[in-house]
């Protein structure tokens, strides 16, 4: 028997997700010893030293269960954006909680609206849970919202919407995301991936904790992989109605996040030395690589986030040529930017290394 027959079709058609080279796997498969990643969209400036304190002073404590709850991160949490606790989630990375949202609402053959070219792990949850993805171009490489809303239908229960978007880093400003949720239904849950929104300098960039005066309920995600540095320990949280929040809770794993993550993530959030020296050091960098590239005379989509991606030409294969001189990026083809590759802004030697590279690479015709 072709045991592939068990497989749910949703399932045996899903193209898992591939994620960023780390660096050790560069390193065993070319020799190169001295490799630098601006492929994840990683903090540069490494983990938040406070978070690195508590978790070191939490250690003697691996062999009790994590505190299911999260009472405590959940608590300042609930102070420092001033919302009731009962309509915060905290979970295993965002990831975690985009699945527990699809799982929680979508039935099967019902629909999710997202953007094209948007975070792919959207389309992949969405599919895994037997649901229709409806894709809406971009326009401009930005999240088109009037298409979007005009894509929901009576099937659809969830929209994704991502703000700065990966991978273009492109955000869609106040006044389109007021409109956007007053033409959504109200059977329709947004979900509003914010992950990079503290990079984000726009005074007009929308803060959907706070504004989501519409019909439709909103579900703000969060990280700690980004701003704080810790993208090991897999925190992300997210604010939404409390009907909805106790909904998600009951398919919520047990302990879902680590004991470790949950003392880091809660030291992090009062780090804000390292916040403060993070912003300045990806407004610095993010300078650095748009000057690099226009010098080199290609284009860039202009970011609000700790990325940008570049027009190379032949992506993935400027990607293997940057490979073979210890610069990891990442290729853009499984978002449909064949001709690009998305780097993260990185130290200045990183940032300086990279240019560097890119500019040999394309001298020799992108080999």
């Amino acid at each position: 028997m072709d045991l592939r027959a068990l497989v749910p079709e949703w399932i045996r058609t899903l193209t898992p997700y591939p994620p960023g080279m780390p660096i050790e796997e560069l390193e065993r498969s070319l020799g190169i010893a001295d490799s630098i990643k601006l492929a994840s969209n990683e903090n540069p400036l490494g983990p938040s030293p406070k978070a690195v304190a508590a978790i070191a002073a939490a250690l003697g404590n691996l062999h009790r269960y994590p505190d299911g709850s999260a009472f405590y991160l959940k608590r300042r949490l609930a102070e420092r954006v001033g919302v009731p606790v009962e309509q915060l989630i905290v979970g295993n990375g965002s990831n975690e909680i985009i699945e527990l949202v699809v799982r929680t609402f979508l039935r099967p053959r019902e629909e999710a609206v997202m953007a094209d070219q948007a975070f792919v792990i959207y389309r992949m949850v969405t599919q895994a849970a037997a649901g229709v993805p409806r894709i809406v171009p971009l326009r401009d490489f930005t999240h088109d919202l009037e298409a979007i809303a005009e894509a929901i239908g009576p099937a659809t229960r969830l929209v994704f919407v991502a703000n700065p978007n990966n991978p273009t880093g492109t955000i869609y400003r106040r006044a389109a995301w007021r409109a956007f949720l007053a033409a959504v239904p109200r059977h329709v849950i947004v979900v509003a991936d914010d992950a990079y929104a503290e990079y984000v300098e726009d005074p007009e960039y929308p803060d959907t904790i706070r504004e989501r005066a519409g019909a439709a309920p909103v579900v703000t995600l969060r990280t700690f992989s980004k701003l704080y540095g810790l993208a090991g320990l897999r925190v992300g949280w997210a604010v939404a109605p409390a009907p909805l929040v106790e909904a998600i809770g009951r398919i919520r794993q047990p302990f879902n996040v680590n004991a470790l993550a949950l003392v880091g993530a809660l030291a992090a959030l009062d780090d804000e030395e390292h916040v403060r020296r993070t912003i300045a050091a990806n407004r610095e960098g993010m300078a650095t690589l748009v000057a690099g590239v226009r010098r080199l005379g290609l284009e860039h989509v202009p970011s609000s986030a700790n990325f940008v991606l570049v027009r190379v030409g032949e992506g993935a294969k400027v990607y293997e040529a940057l490979l073979r001189r210890g610069v990891i990026v990442r290729p853009m083809d499984v978002y449909g930017f064949p001709a690009h590759v998305r780097v993260t802004v990185g130290l200045p030697a990183e940032n300086a290394r990279f240019l560097a590279a890119l500019e040999a690479v394309l001298a020799r015709g992108g080999a």
